[in-house]
């Protein structure tokens, strides 16, 4: 399954992501620096400030700064991350920024849209990326 991230909400997307990929279905996500998270701006960049904030530089917790791996963290924590069936799921889940050449037939998820909002706040990973002062590709 391949999923378009651009103008998806990423928690709604996340979960649908993770069940499929517990049911053992490949999932790629491509565009993921579009996918959003409702909110104001400034509720959303503290929180993700605080999270990349928390430990220290020697004995972490480390939290990746770049628009596809937080991505990829949110679905991790959809997981059931401490058995092997969780991980081996984990491991079934590619994400990328951008669209590869090698990808095609990306489907847009109806139930995750961003029209689904009654709240038109909303902030995108690439700017949540920006403010923690991640790159933009790897």
């Amino acid at each position: 399954m391949i999923i378009d991230a651009t103008d998806t909400i990423l928690g709604r997307m996340a979960s649908i992501v993770a069940k499929k990929a517990l049911q053992g279905e490949e999932v790629t996500i491509i565009n993921a620096e579009k996918a959003v998270i409702s909110g104001t701006r400034e509720s959303v960049f503290m929180k993700y400030k605080f999270k990349t904030d928390v430990g220290d530089q020697i004995r972490g917790p480390f939290m990746s700064r770049m628009a596809d791996r937080l991505v990829r963290r949110v679905i991790r924590g959809m997981l059931p991350w401490h058995s092997s069936r969780g991980r081996a799921a984990f491991r079934k889940v590619n994400v990328f920024i951008g669209n590869p050449e090698n990808v095609t037939g990306a489907e847009k998820l109806k139930e995750a849209s961003i029209q689904t909002l009654k709240n038109p706040r909303y902030v995108s990973m690439e700017e949540i990326s920006k403010h923690l002062g991640g790159a933009k590709v790897r």
